[in-house]
This record gives C-alpha cells, structure tokens and sequence, in this order.
C-alpha cells in the first residue's frame, strides 16, 4: 500500500510544486545557516580577542581612575573622564618599597588627531606612555628604537609608529628620522613596531596607533596632568593578590583614604580582565544565537503556513485514501513525514552553506594576518539538524490534525 511509505509519497508531493517547495525550505537554510555561522564566527572573534590580550602576559595588573564594582566595566569606559591618577601615583606604584612584588608599570594617555606628513593628512589615535611600555607590554620595535626615560620627562618630540600607521603614511618608504605632525606640532620619527594587534585593557591595537613620551603628549597634544590608566608588571603570577592588596594601600595612602568604599581608583589583573570579556562575548554570542534561532521559527511558520495550504489543496486526495482504508492516524503521519522532510532538507542545505560561509570568512581573516581558526563542532551540527527536523515536526502537527480530521464524505465531494 502507497501510504507504507510516507517518505516517498512526500518526495513526489515535492517536486509536484517545486516552487512552492523552495520558498518553504528557504526559510530553514537561512535559519540553519544563520546559527552555524553565528556559532562558528562566535567562538573564533572570542579565540582571537583573548589571544591577543594574552599575548601581553597573565602577570599584569591594570590601575584605572575611577572606582568600579570588580564584576563590572570601569568608570572610564562609560566616557567619564576621571582624573584621580597621576604620574606621580605611578611612580610611587614602581616603588619598591611599596609594592614589592612589582618589576615594572606603565602610564598611559590617550587621543586622536589629524597626523600630517609632506601636504597629506591622516586620521590617527595616538598614546603617550612611558619607556617602560616595552617591557610592561613585551613589544618589540623592529626598526629604529623606543624612547628612553629622559625623553619621557623633558617633553622630546619624538614618536614611535605601530606597523599599520607607519604603512600608511609612508608606504614603502623608510620612516626613520622622517618628521610628522601631530595636531601642528612635530614629531621626529624614531621607531617601528612590530605587527601585534590588540594588547586588552582599553588600548586597542598597537599596529595603527602612534606612541610618543608621556609628557609630552600630557602638554602639548592633551593638556592634562592625569592618566589615563596605568599598567603594572608583576614579578610572578603568585604573587598578583598581594601586588593588587600592595597597590590599592600605596594609592589609598597617597589620595588620603580611608575605607574601601571611598575608593577613587580601581585595580583590575589580566585574569579577570579576561574572565569579563569572556562573559561579555559569550553574552553576545548567545544574543545572536537566539537571533538566528528567530529566523528558523520564522521558517518554522511559513512550513506551516504552506502545509496548511497543501491540506487545503489535496482533501479530496485525503477523502479519497481514508475511504480506502487509511486511519487517521496514517493521514496525520503523512504530513508530519512531509513537513520533516522538508525541514530537514533545508536544515541539510542550511548547514552546507554555513560550513562554506564559516570557511571563507575564517580564510579572509587568516589573509589579513589575524588568528582566526575555522571552528565548527560536530555537536552545534548535530544540533542544528535535530533542531531542522524538530521545527518541522512542530509546526507540522496543527496541519496534520486538520488533515486526519477531514470526514472521507466530505473530502470527496470537495471540489
């Protein structure tokens, strides 16, 4: 009996409305697809952001203005300008005496600014930090060299170049000893940076900023006596919960505080840094995971909404098979089958598409030079097609009870 093999009966059902059955499978493919590329796309941005903060060291402490809750983003990075840190607490913070357990610390200022060389301007970010970057950040300057303390504290105009910017401005050339001009003020040229990326805490990427002495950039480009945050180094990795409670004593002597809670400062280590942006993306990926899981019940509804048709459609071809012996129960399997059947080939095209998809925006961003491996687990495969076929199951019951439910005397003399 032809109703034994309800998969086949679906297939023919198919490709009599081919069109029809497009449209209907679209729907899935955009949805499974949608929710491989988010999760592959997801996991990969995720690997290549903590890559590069984790390329700067686990055993670094980062000292912002401001104080915050140790679970939630600093003040700073809500726009307010704070101004409760100073050269000068950076100073005392490389002590010693104060907090032992520190080998080094950086101070950090940030802007930006039209950077012109010979009649050409660039838009440019620029950071003006101390000379203990290199070692704070584990930079390497691969042409040239870094400034040195002298010219950190009398005001040199001398300015180190990310890998990136200095491409840009002068292409092939060799920037050495070439002046630019920051915001009409001169600066001579005196290294390169290697290629990096991101270092985390708020700096960005190194490759497409311009570096210059703290003071200076403080006088002249800024106007400020404050930092913008700060950097310290720690000697071992054990030792960051002491540095953290040696540090928040050293900056609550020097600004006169007494408890915790008047804190104006607030001092975070790279692990934790981490342990947010990882929250943080994670919360991301799953936004869009449920984004794209919209677009498979959309998908869902309009196998519904096209089954509900095709019932409408073929009551005589139902009228006709119950009064041949098929209990409803048959009938109702047969839509259900049908309804699968076609979420099922859409999730099966959806999934193709995404692995394609994930694969060539996971080659594009390698090309660039970027860490950015090709994931796609078996499990989120898996899961989308049972989840395919689950949506067609559900969005196929409604249409396959009407359909059992239509009386065989009725059917037939449907016209």
């Amino acid at each position: 009996m032809l109703l034994a093999n309800p998969i086949k009966i679906s297939y023919k059902n198919l490709m009599a409305a081919k069109w029809r059955s497009f449209l209907t499978i679209l729907g899935i493919i955009i949805g499974v697809a949608s929710v491989i590329i988010i999760m592959a796309i997801g996991r990969s941005a995720q690997i290549l952001i903590l890559d590069q903060i984790s390329g700067v060291g686990s055993n670094l402490i980062g000292v912002l203005p401001g104080f915050s809750d140790e679970n939630g983003p600093p003040a700073t990075a809500m726009g307010i300008s704070i101004k409760t840190l100073t050269y000068e607490d950076l100073n005392a913070l490389r002590n010693g005496k104060n907090v032992p357990e520190v080998e080094d610390g950086a101070g950090y200022v940030m802007g930006t600014a039209t950077v012109n060389y010979a009649g050409t301007g660039f838009n440019a970010a620029y950071t003006g930090t101390t000379a203990s970057y290199i070692a704070v950040e584990n930079a390497k300057v691969v042409k040239g060299r870094f400034f040195s303390r002298d010219e950190e504290t009398n005001m040199a105009r001398v300015a180190v170049l990310g890998s990136k910017i200095a491409e840009d401005i002068f292409g092939l050339s060799d920037p050495l000893n070439k002046t630019i001009k920051i915001d009409d003020k001169s600066f001579q040229v005196v290294g390169v940076f290697e290629k990096r990326g991101s270092t985390g805490f708020g700096i960005g990427s190194q490759d497409d900023r311009i570096f210059a002495p703290l003071k200076t950039v403080q006088k002249l480009l800024l106007g400020i006596d404050h930092l913008g945050f700060a950097r310290l180094k720690v000697k071992n990795t054990n030792l960051i919960s002491s540095a953290i409670v040696n540090t928040k004593t050293t900056l609550r002597e020097r600004h006169h505080i007494n408890t915790s809670t008047d804190d104006d400062f607030s001092v975070r280590d790279q692990a934790s840094a981490i342990s947010i942006i990882k929250n943080v993306t994670n919360i991301l990926r799953y936004f869009l995971l449920v984004v794209g899981t919209i677009s498979l019940i959309v998908g869902g509804v309009g196998i519904m909404n096209v089954m509900l048709i095709a019932v409408s459609q073929r009551i005589r071809e139902v009228g006709l098979r119950k009064a041949v012996g098929a209990r409803s129960s048959d009938v109702m399997t047969q839509f259900l089958v049908e309804s699968s059947v076609v979420s099922f080939l859409g999730g099966t095209i959806g999934i193709i598409f995404g692995l394609i998809i994930s694969y060539l925006i996971s080659a594009v961003v390698q090309y660039f030079g970027y860490k950015w491996p090709f994931l796609v687990s078996l499990e989120s495969i898996i899961v989308a097609t049972l989840v395919s076929i689950l949506i067609g199951i559900i969005f196929g019951i409604y249409p396959a009870r009407k359909a059992s439910h239509v009386s065989p005397m009725e059917a037939l003399r449907y016209e």
